[in-house]
C-alpha cells in the first residue's frame, strides 16, 4: 500500500510506530515529505498535506475522538454535527474549548484516533442532549454492532438513570432516525402505535396510528422521482383500502415534533366524528 493510501484510510494521519509497523522506513517519510505527499504535523506524528478537521486537530492535541465527534467515523446517526471536539484525553489537560470525557474503558480503534463504539456511546449517553443520544445508540444496536444489554449493563446507579431512560428509547427496529424520533413524539403522545405493519395492496408502511392513520417518515431518497411515484401508488392504495395517510419529512420530525402529533391527532378526531365531507 502506498503512504497515501495508508494515510488515507486512518483518517488522514498516522503515527511514526504506526507507519513503521505497516513497513514504511524513513526513507519513505523523508521521500513522502520531499514530494508533498506527506507532511509532518508534529515529532511522530504525519499527516495527508490537506488533512483537516477532527483527525487532525485530535493528533495534534494527543487525544481520541469521542461522543459526537467519533460518530462520523463509526458511521452512526446525529442530528447535529460536533461544534466542539468530544475527545478522550486521559491524563492530559484539554485545551478550553474542547469537551473532554473520561477515561477510556474498552479497547481504542485500531487505527483511527478514536475510543472504541462502546465508550463512545456511554460517553455520548452521559454528555448528549436525550434524543442525539438516542439516534446514536439505535444505529449501533441496530446494525448489531453492539448489544443493548451492553451499555445497559455498565450504567448502573443513580447517576445513569437518565442514560438509562435513554436506552429505554430504543426500538427493535428503525430504518432511518426520523423513525426513531417519531416513535418517541407518538409514545409520549398517548397514541398507540404499530411500527412497519404490513397493509394488504400496500406493503410495509413506518407506523399505523390507532390502527387509523398510516404515517410515513420521508428522508431524502423520498424526493427521488422514482420514489415519489411509488409513495403516490402507495398513498392511493392505502385510501382505497380504507386508511388514511399523512407524511412527513425530515425537517417536520426532526424540529416539529409537536406540529407533527398534532396534525395526527386532528385526522384520528376527524374520522372518529365522521366528519370527513361527503
Amino acid at each position: 500500500m502506498e503512504l497515501s493510501a495508508f494515510l488515507a484510510v486512518r483518517g488522514g494521519t498516522a503515527t511514526t510506530a504506526a507507519l513503521q509497523r505497516a513497513g514504511f522506513t524513513r526513507h519513505d517519510l523523508t521521500a513522502g515529505m520531499d514530494s508533498g505527499v506527506v507532511v509532518r504535523v508534529r515529532r511522530g506524528h504525519y499527516a495527508q498535506p490537506d488533512t483537516t478537521g477532527a483527525y487532525g486537530a485530535a493528533r495534534e492535541i494527543r487525544g481520541l475522538l469521542t461522543c459526537l465527534s467519533a460518530a462520523p467515523g463509526y458511521g452512526l446517526w446525529t442530528l447535529n454535527p460536533a461544534e466542539q471536539l468530544h475527545l478522550c484525553m486521559g491524563h492530559r489537560t484539554s485545551p478550553p474549548d474542547v469537551i473532554q470525557h473520561g477515561r477510556l474503558l474498552h479497547p481504542r480503534h485500531p487505527n483511527l484516533p478514536m475510543v472504541g463504539l462502546a465508550d463512545v456511546l456511554l460517553h455520548a449517553l452521559r454528555c448528549l442532549p436525550e434524543l442525539e443520544a438516542l439516534v446514536m445508540v439505535q444505529c449501533a444496536v441496530g446494525r448489531g454492532d453492539i448489544s443493548l444489554a451492553f451499555p445497559r449493563g455498565r450504567l448502573s446507579g443513580n447517576r445513569n438513570a437518565r442514560s438509562r431512560a435513554v436506552l429505554d428509547l430504543v426500538i427493535p427496529r428503525a430504518d432511518s432516525l426520523l423513525e426513531v424520533l417519531a416513535n418517541v413524539a407518538f409514545v409520549r403522545a398517548g397514541l398507540s402505535v404499530r411500527r412497519h405493519v404490513e397493509v394488504p395492496g400496500v406493503g410495509e408502511v413506518d407506523f399505523l396510528v390507532e390502527d387509523v392513520v398510516i404515517v410515513e417518515t420521508d428522508g431524502a431518497t423520498h424526493l427521488e422521482p422514482y420514489q415519489v411515484k411509488k409513495d403516490r401508488r402507495r398513498n392511493n392504495a392505502a385510501v382505497i383500502g380504507g386508511y388514511l395517510v399523512l407524511r412527513f419529512s425530515y425537517d417536520d420530525v426532526v424540529y416539529h415534533p409537536e406540529r407533527m402529533v398534532t396534525q395526527v391527532r386532528a385526522l384520528i378526531d376527524i374520522w372518529r366524528r365522521g366528519d370527513f365531507r361527503s
